[in-house]
């Protein structure tokens, strides 16, 4: 247990990123657009911790810098001025008064991009405001995802020892989650796709849980997709989660690790060997229709982001994951677009992921 508690008073004690506005006329990265929809409370200009009952819609402008490696967010020092070239910087924000503004807009930036499909990030236990829409901004850049990027910030307490609080906040944020996907689809979105990490995925599974008890199966005819990394989700709960849901969203893929030191200690703190996002083996949740993706041969850190710091599998998903095109029913006949080995236990399917070195070696 204390060394446990040492590895998250160090993360406790780590740097945070913060919104950095780009100084007029400071030019070099690429824009990307992130549309926000929050159940944080506003504590002067700045979305805290706090739980607000009543969801507050925004939009973001990112640079993304072009010096930098892929998956990793510069964050700008205070040792010198910003620089377009090396740091995410904002270049805009804006506040809509009204969820009808919010649709608008979006329904707006869909036309613009000729594309009507959005993808919904919902992000993971211990992260500000800004490090959820910096890290949105990276991985809709990096994985080249279609679509406009859509971000669901729910309230973290944005500290490695705030891990009840944000399990809670999880619970909170539920009805938050479903008003925002609820706006995504009333400004015409024809496909959602959903991204969520680590404890978001707890919060994705209660959202599309209480939409669909709420207003029965066809509550999800426009989710095209979900995709789960490295969930921090007891497998009990997700096993009832998905019960109550009945038939998944398809495709349903989940990116996980054995290697994945952050569930190792969510397990730990839990009491139970498994979360969903660290299992050793597919059997599991073999009565489901999922794809379960192995990335432990790619771990980067602490292991509890492969697949958004991990130049390789960066570099192996970019421009794959246009999740819905790359993941399809016929996903068995496809998997040998990806290196590994591939085994098949009644509906589900798991995909060891090795790097290709190591296939030539026989490893």
């Amino acid at each position: 247990m204390r060394k446990l508690l040492m590895v998250l008073l160090l993360g406790a004690c780590a740097a945070r990123g913060d919104f950095t506005m780009a100084p007029a006329g400071l030019s070099g990265g690429v824009p990307e657009t992130i549309f926000v929809g929050t159940t944080r409370m506003k504590d002067g200009e700045v979305y805290a911790f706090g739980r607000s009952g009543e969801p507050a819609f925004l939009r973001y402008d990112i640079a993304i810098p072009p010096d930098r490696e892929p998956g990793k967010v510069n964050w700008p020092p205070k040792s010198r001025k910003p620089d377009g070239k090396r740091d995410f910087l904002t270049l805009d924000q804006r506040s809509f008064g009204s969820a009808d503004e919010f649709s608008a807009a979006l329904r707006a930036a869909m036309k613009l991009r000729g594309q009507k499909d959005a993808v919904v990030y919902v992000h993971g236990f211990n992260n500000t405001m800004a490090e959820g829409v910096y890290r949105v901004a990276q991985m809709h850049h990096d994985l080249e995802v279609p679509g406009v990027a859509v971000h669901y910030a729910w309230p973290s307490r944005g500290s490695a020892l705030g891990y009840v609080y944000d399990r809670d906040s999880v619970l909170f944020g539920r009805s938050g989650f479903v008003t925002l996907l609820d706006e995504v689809e009333d400004a015409e979105a024809r496909d959602i796709i959903i991204i969520a990490h680590s404890m978001g995925a707890f919060l994705t599974m209660e959202g599309l849980r209480q939409m669909v008890l709420k207003d029965g199966p066809h509550a999800l005819d426009h989710i095209k997709g979900v995709v789960l990394i490295a969930p921090d989700l007891d497998l009990d709960v997700f096993r009832a989660q998905a019960r109550d849901i009945g038939k998944l969203p398809q495709p349903f893929v989940i990116f996980g690790s054995s290697r994945d030191r952050i569930l190792n200690i969510s397990a730990t703190l839990s009491g139970t060997g498994d979360r969903l996002g660290n299992i050793n083996s597919v059997e599991k949740i073999a009565d489901l229709n999922v794809i379960y993706l192995d990335t432990a041969a790619y771990t980067t850190g602490a292991g509890h982001l492969n697949l958004g710091e991990n130049p390789a599998l960066l570099k192996l998903f970019g421009g794959l994951v246009g999740i819905a095109d790359a993941f399809t029913a016929d996903a068995r006949a496809r998997v040998g677009l990806l290196p590994g080995l591939v085994l098949t236990v009644r509906n589900a399917t798991e995909i060891v992921l090795k790097p290709v070195g190591a296939i030539a070696e026989g490893q």
